[in-house]
């Protein structure tokens, strides 16, 4: 029982290893979270009114 619980141990501990060099690399990338938004309106303007139009066919 030793022999598996030890080889689970060791896959866990790979996938701990794996996880940690993951997280560093994305912290070693500049954060654009701070940049701010490209326009105001992305979608065109808002408001006005509202257009509905049947389908045809």
């Amino acid at each position: 029982m030793t022999e598996s619980k030890s080889g689970s141990d060791d896959v866990k501990d790979r996938f701990r290893e794996a996880l940690e060099r993951k997280r560093a690399a994305t912290k070693e990338r500049e954060s654009h979270a701070d940049g701010g938004a490209k326009s105001v309106h992305p979608h065109g303007p808002l408001g006005g009114k509202r257009q509905f139009r049947r389908k045809s066919g």
